[in-house]
């Protein structure tokens, strides 16, 4: 039940929560008022005292804003609301002289800090500050951090708000990072000088408000101001992260995340963030055929020519569709496929996830019905690998109090749960308690992995999840960990063969499936952005465009649809995807009949009207699988390597020595300095 108060700011009178803080009661009125120890999705600390604000009738001295609630103010003297000035002489008075002192031992590195344009002290100092200082005293100098590869410290620049200790503590689960010493010799600093073991670690660098902690890949190769920033959505996993992904001239510079509460929050995995050198290395910019065993360059209408030839006398050709591939690019291929009498398959990993039932594939809840979960079950999944964004989000509810439980492997995946166990009788057993009236009374989500899927028993054992969330009214939620994966199965890129079916093939049209082993005797014609084992095994190579080189409809685990925009262009002859396939099309004398991404757009929107609905969570219906028999195996992570799970992962510098340093931890050696 809410506790509604009056209060007036700056002459504007406001009705708010009584549990609000100041300094969001300010946001409310449209006050804006400065901060940088104070964000939204983090504890209060309280340290910065930036947010000083007037309460008229109170003490004489200004208070701050981020630690005291609406309902401790006292109305005034005849019972009027009370007041609070954001912009009184106090108030400035008090703002400049706290500027003042954190500039005391700020180091003048302005001109080559890679925060530079982008500083909330170097703002705050320009709107709330003094022109001058008082103080002539030596600067004290701090001794910088190893956190890895990632993020580059400066410690000197650390102004101690502590957002990226209580980040890595309350977020990410980790606790290697604190604050030791009192007064001038406060410092931020590792535990034992550890490395971060974490995949979230990259938002420390948003949220840093000085240049202490920023990206080390990215260290002086651009200013914001150089950059072109364009709104996209991520495919290193299936959750579809809000990105903005900043490029200079033809090159990607940086991937930062964008605000969508619904799915990512303001959090974006690591290997979102760092990917973007793997979109340079490795790449395919012209087409290829094998001749005599070796493939040699070709041009597009020799490519295309032979390709056309093979579809043309296949007995029966097949279309795969890979992770990272947009629904237009897997609309267009099927509709090629099929037409030349073919079959497709996207559940490239084996998955038994089952055509046309968009409440077992794409679930009945959504990722945010996470954050009013009281349980949880989690069967044949590591969130913490398989979406990094996802698994914080439960991690905040199992600090709001839910309770977890895993079926699976056990592995850490920062926060306490019941395990109960890790194979097909553990999944049995919780069948088997069905749904007591004291788990129906309790809001409650099921969240299945597709490792749990992946064996010959995967069609039984979602039916056996369907179960228990119909036993118990739980919410239905499918954790994919392909992004194209949903989208693809709503256009029913699908046979009812499966992969099996796709093995019997004489002609195999592979678009972007990096993942899969294809056996002798296939003709295969690969699409795709990088010389991964697809492009190993294939006969022709028609290069494509990577995800931040087009235009692209990607639907997210919970069946979310987003759009991703160019950020760049295809390197060398790669072309876009959809394009590709329409230029093939004409080659076979069976031309797709659209010539523009827009005219695509339509009749896939046609076709699956659903997709039209970008950014909407669609209700779908609960279509309950028959129960089969479970096997006897145990349940394996879908994700065996979280930074090498892609082709464009596979490229990068970076998420190779990120892998290969997480291997050294896992093996408990100490890696060499």
């Amino acid at each position: 039940m809410s506790d509604l108060r009056k209060i007036n700011i700056d002459g504007t009178e406001i009705e708010v929560d009584g549990a609000m803080t100041l300094i969001q009661a300010c946001e409310v009125a449209g006050v804006e008022v400065p901060r940088f120890c104070y964000h939204e999705r983090l504890s209060i600390a309280g340290n910065c005292r930036m947010c000083l604000v007037e309460v008229v009738g109170g003490p004489p001295k200004p208070a701050a804003s981020c630690a005291m609630q609406v309902r401790d103010l006292r109305p005034g003297p005849e019972g009027q609301a009370p007041e609070v000035k954001t912009n009184s002489p106090m108030v400035k008075k008090a703002r400049e002289g706290v500027m003042e002192f954190m500039l005391i031992n700020h180091p003048l590195d302005c001109p080559i800090c890679d925060q530079g344009g982008e500083c909330d002290l170097q703002d705050q100092a320009m709107a709330y500050g003094l022109s001058g200082t008082r103080f002539k005293e030596a600067k004290r100098a701090v001794d910088d951090l190893d956190l890895g590869p990632l993020v580059s410290t400066a410690m000197t620049r650390c102004i101690s708000c502590t957002r990226c200790v209580r980040f890595t503590t309350e977020v990410a689960g980790i606790n290697q990072m604190g604050q030791t010493g009192r007064g001038e010799d406060a410092e931020i600093t590792s535990y034992l000088n550890q490395t971060l073991d974490s995949n979230l670690q990259g938002n420390i660098i948003d949220l840093c408000p000085v240049g202490a902690l920023t990206s080390k890949p990215y260290a002086f190769t651009a200013r914001p101001w150089e950059l072109t920033k364009t709104e996209s959505i991520d495919v290193m996993d299936a959750l579809g992260s809000n990105i903005r992904v900043d490029t200079k001239g033809r090159e990607v510079m940086r991937v930062l995340p964008r605000n969508h509460d619904g799915v990512n929050e303001e959090w974006i995995s690591d290997k979102t963030r760092f990917i973007w050198d793997g979109l340079r290395r490795q790449r395919l910019d012209q087409p290829y055929v094998r001749e005599n065993g070796k493939l040699r360059p070709a041009n597009w209408a020799e490519a295309l020519g032979i390709a056309a030839k093979a579809l043309k006398t296949a007995k029966r050709p097949a279309g795969l569709v890979g992770d990272l591939a947009p629904v237009e690019a897997a609309f267009a291929l099927k509709q090629l496929i099929e037409g030349q009498g073919g079959i497709v398959e996207c559940r490239t990993d084996g998955a038994r996830l089952p055509a046309g039932n968009r409440g077992a594939y794409a679930g009945t809840a959504s990722i945010e019905d996470i954050d009013s979960a009281e349980r949880i079950l989690l069967i044949g999944t590591d969130p913490r690998n398989e979406a990094p964004v996802l698994n914080a989000r439960i991690r905040k509810a199992w600090i709001a109090g839910a309770e977890v439980a895993l079926v699976g492997p056990a592995v850490d995946l920062t926060y306490d749960y019941h395990h109960m166990g890790d194979d097909r009788d553990a999944l049995q057993k919780v069948v088997d308690l069905g749904g007591s009236e004291d788990i129906k009374g309790k809001r409650s989500l099921v969240i299945v992995g597709q490792g749990a899927l992946q064996e010959a028993d995967g069609a039984a054992v979602l039916a056996a999840a369907q179960a228990i969330a119909s036993n118990t009214e739980s919410g239905f939620l499918m954790l994919h960990t392909a992004a194209s994966r949903v989208g693809a199965m709503d256009v029913d890129a699908t046979n009812e063969g499966g992969m099996d079916s796709v093995g019997e093939a004489d002609v195999i049209y592979n678009l972007g499936a990096d993942e899969v082993e294809i056996g002798d005797g296939s003709f295969v014609i690969y699409q795709g952005s990088h010389g991964d084992r697809g492009a190993h095994r294939a006969d022709v190579i028609l290069p494509g465009a990577a995800y931040t080189e087009e235009s692209g409809l990607f639907v997210n685990t919970e069946g979310r649809p987003q759009l991703a925009q160019r950020a760049g262009f295809a390197p060398g002859e790669a072309k876009e995807n959809w394009a590709i396939l329409r230029a093939l099309s004409s080659e076979l004398d069976a031309v797709l009949p659209y010539d523009s991404l827009a005219q695509l757009r339509q009749a896939l929107v046609k076709a699956v009207p659903h997709l039209g609905r970008i950014d909407e969570v669609l209700e779908n219906a609960v279509t309950l699988l028959e129960a089969g028999p479970l096997g006897k195996a145990s349940f394996r992570p879908a994700i065996r390597d979280f930074y090498l799970s892609n082709p464009i992962a596979r490229a990068s510098e970076l998420m190779a020595e990120l892998s290969s340093a997480a291997k050294a931890r896992d093996n408990g050696k100490i890696a060499a300095e």
